[in-house]
Order: structure tokens, then sequence, then C-alpha cells
């Protein structure tokens, strides 16, 4: 009874990005993922000439050990063209790729591996992670700096400390040989998958009887229900028992699945590497020194570089915070001094008192206080006024408080309720002026009779 192998691959360019610098293989016995980086210009040729390079292994080997050589021998030549494609075309310069890859050979696999890309086998409901992720983090994790948890939100979880491409020429590579068994799920994948998609959700996924195509489409929908930020490259291998074997399309997904062109091509250095600090070397070329995997000054370089920003970060919040507290306390101050122009009366101590402040409280805080007691009690006023002092009644000013206290003080005296809004002064009332008469004309003095008629 045989051994055989079931695959898939898929690749997506994401929800953010705008080309597809992932590339993924499964073909006969080699499957791999790369995860390319140097900007729009080199992320997708990296990956693309890592993978087409390594297509030239994809066959039958004798033992696993075979295997692992043929990866070896693969992976440094791979290196090598990158770094000749950056020598020829040096606005490639900075570009670089991640690389995992697996061939199965009968119950053996051989595993390749460097960078953040990862291979994880799912063998009796169990999910393993088989390799390490060769960032700052993970070294971080690994000396016991920062935990797991805080790996995932760090702000350099993504700077790599060792990448195939213009960096060395004898790269680092991690190399395995491992047993496999029938019913073993082989996931490799992009860290477009597992930045966004929890490794429980993976393994519910992966724990699903479908075929590897379907399992594969179903991770990269995660990766794109969670926002895929990054391209999203996934590829499934599963190892079943046939008797009669099985036959395999090779797939190639990604950057690799398109020709590469250099001609045009601008380049920049990669957003996911903020930290290159260039150096030159015998070529005149320029590379970046923080994917010296062995560096420990440069290590303790960048947590003291992080710890600086932390503590800006903390001393721009407190800043913040104070100048905020600073606002917050003169407005405070400023709508206070605005209550206390405020005045109004009402009843203290069963008589009529001036409140100085507005009525409303600020839970325990009372914006009033008594500015003058009046002597006036309050059940000698009309019944009708009572009500309305018990209510309070507003006023504008010290001055127009004193004006309703005196029209409260006319009401006591003559037992008539004031007419009127109270808040409103009392029109003064002007006597009409009483007209004068003119004395009468006195009486003519009489004069001798006049006689009628002629003379006498």
């Amino acid at each position: 009874m045989a051994l055989v192998t079931e695959s898939a691959a898929v690749s997506h360019v994401g929800k953010v990005r705008s080309n597809n610098q992932d590339s993924g293989y499964a073909g006969q016995s080699l499957f791999a993922v790369a995860d390319g980086m140097g900007g729009h210009a080199g992320g997708d040729v990296a990956s693309a000439l890592a993978l087409n390079k390594l297509l030239e292994i994809d066959g039958e080997y004798s033992s696993a050990v075979d295997a692992e050589f043929a990866l070896q021998e693969a992976i440094v030549s791979a290196n090598a063209i990158l770094a000749e494609a950056v020598y020829e075309h040096p606005e490639l310069t900075g570009m670089g790729t991640t690389l995992s890859a697996l061939v199965r050979v009968g119950h053996s696999v051989a595993l390749a591996h460097i960078g953040d890309s990862r291979i994880y086998r799912y063998r009796d409901g169990k999910l393993t992670q088989i390799t390490t992720d060769h960032t700052f983090v993970q070294r971080l994790v690994d000396n016991g700096r920062i935990t797991a948890e805080e790996a995932k939100v760090h702000p350099r979880r993504s700077v790599l400390m060792r990448v195939l491409g213009d960096v060395d020429s004898t790269p680092d590579v991690d190399l395995q040989v491992m047993d496999t068994r029938p019913n073993d799920r082989w996931l490799l994948c992009s860290d477009g998958l597992t930045g966004v998609v929890e490794n429980e959700d993976i393994a519910k996924t992966l724990a699903d009887n479908a075929s590897p195509q379907t399992v594969a489409d179903v991770l990269v929908k995660e990766a794109l229900d969670h926002g895929a930020p990054d391209n999203v490259t996934v590829v499934i291998v599963d190892i079943s028992e046939s008797f009669t074997g099985s036959t395999y399309i090779a797939q190639t997904v990604g950057a690799a699945s398109r020709p590469i062109a250099f001609d045009g091509v601008q380049g920049r250095k990669a957003s996911r590497m903020p930290a290159l600090h260039l150096r030159p070397r015998s070529t005149g070329l320029a590379q970046p020194s923080h994917f010296e995997a062995q560096s420990d000054d440069y290590l303790d370089e960048l947590i003291d570089e992080d710890r600086r920003r932390s503590r800006r970060r903390k001393l721009t919040w407190l800043i913040g915070s104070i100048v905020v507290l600073i606002i917050i306390a003169i407005t405070l101050l400023v709508s206070y001094n605005w209550t206390q122009s405020r005045y109004f009366i009402g009843a203290s101590n069963g008589n009529v008192a001036v409140y100085q402040g507005v009525q409303q409280s600020l839970g325990p805080i009372t914006l009033s206080h008594v500015y003058e007691d009046t002597g006036i009690a309050v059940n000698t006023l009309p019944a009708y006024t009572q009500t309305q002092v018990q209510a309070t009644i507003s006023a504008d000013s010290i001055t127009a408080a004193q004006a309703v206290v005196k029209r409260l003080e006319n009401a006591v005296i003559t037992g008539v309720p004031p007419t009127g809004d109270l808040t409103t002064p009392s029109p003064t009332v002007t006597p009409e002026p009483t007209p004068s008469v003119a004395p009468a004309p006195a009486p003519a003095a009489a004069g001798p009779p006049q006689r009628r008629g002629g003379a006498t």
C-alpha cells in the first residue's frame, strides 16, 4: 500500500496590497510558499525567482536525506540568482523573499525554511507549528524579553532577521527531516494568513474532511474576512494510503505564475522592513545589515530604540493628558464664574432669600449659595406668591433680585399679590398734572343810565 499526496495551492492579493508578492507551488513531491518583499518593484520578482529555481528539484528521491540536500542546493542557488538580479538591476536593491518548502519522500518529509512563512502539521486533531519564525519579535520571545501575546502586537513584528536575497552568499536555512503518516495534513502559508487568523481557527478548518482545494479556499476566505492587509498564500498537502496511487497537476500561484519583467521597474525599500541600515559590500551594492541573524549587538540596538520610542510615546501621552486636563479645568472655571453672575429668589429656613448662582448642581456640587436673607417670612406672603417663591424666581443681576424683593415686601404690606412677572420691574407711574382753571373776569363798573330815544 503506497502513500500518496493530494494537494492544492491558492494565492490572493488581499484587500490592501495592489500587487501579489507571494508565490506558491504544489507539485509531484515539492510544495513551497515564498513571500517576497522590496516594495512594488522587487517583492514579486524575488519570490518568483526563488520559487522558479526551486521547481527544478520537483521529482522522485531515494531518501529524504537526498531531498534535504537537494533543497539546500536549490536554495543556495536561488539566493545567488537574487544577488545577481540586484547586481544587474540596481533598482531592485533591497528585495528579498522568505521560503518554506516541503518534499515528500515515502513516509518522510524534508523541510526547508527561512523567514516568517510557516509550515504546520495537522495530525490526530492537533495542529503543530513545525517552523520557527526568523523575526525580531520571535527572537525577543525566545530570549524571554516579551511574551507570545505581546509579539502579536509588537511594532516590529514584521522585521525579519533571516531572508533570501542580496544579503549573504550562504543563507542560514533551517533544514530537517520528519516522518509523515496517513491522514497527516500539512499546511504551508505566508504570514498573510497567520497574521490575521488564529491557530485555533486554522485547526478547525484543517479538521474538515473536505478536499485540499476546498480547505485552501476556505483558509484564504477566512483571511479575507479578517481584512487581509497582506497577500495570502496557502498550500495544503494531504497524505493518504492508496492501492493505485494518484495523478497530480502541478499548481503555480501568485507572482511565480506570471512572466518576470525587469525593464522599467522602479525599486523601493519594503514597507515591512522599517529599520533598514545599509552598508557597502565588495560589489559596491548596499545590503541591509539587520538580517544578520547572529548580531546580538544589533538586536540590543533595536531593543534600545524601541524603549526610546516607548518613552517618547509615554511622554507625548502625558503632555497631551496634562493639556486636556488644563483645558477642562479652564472650561470648568469659566463656567463656574458665569454661574456666579446669576441670581434667583427662593426660600431658606422659612424666609425669602436671595441666592447667588444657578439652581442646577453637578452631582454633589451645588452651584448656588444664599447671598442674602431678606427676613421676609414666606408664610406672610399671599398664597400665590408663596408658590412662586418656593418654585424660585430667576434674576439676571443682583439689582434685578433686589427689585423682586422690594415687590415682595410691598405684597406683605398690602396683602395684594404682585401683578405680572416678578422678574420684570414694576412700571413707574407718573401722576398726570392737574389742569389750572383761569379766574373769571370781574364784572364791569355800572355807568349812568342811558336814555332811549331823544335827549331830555
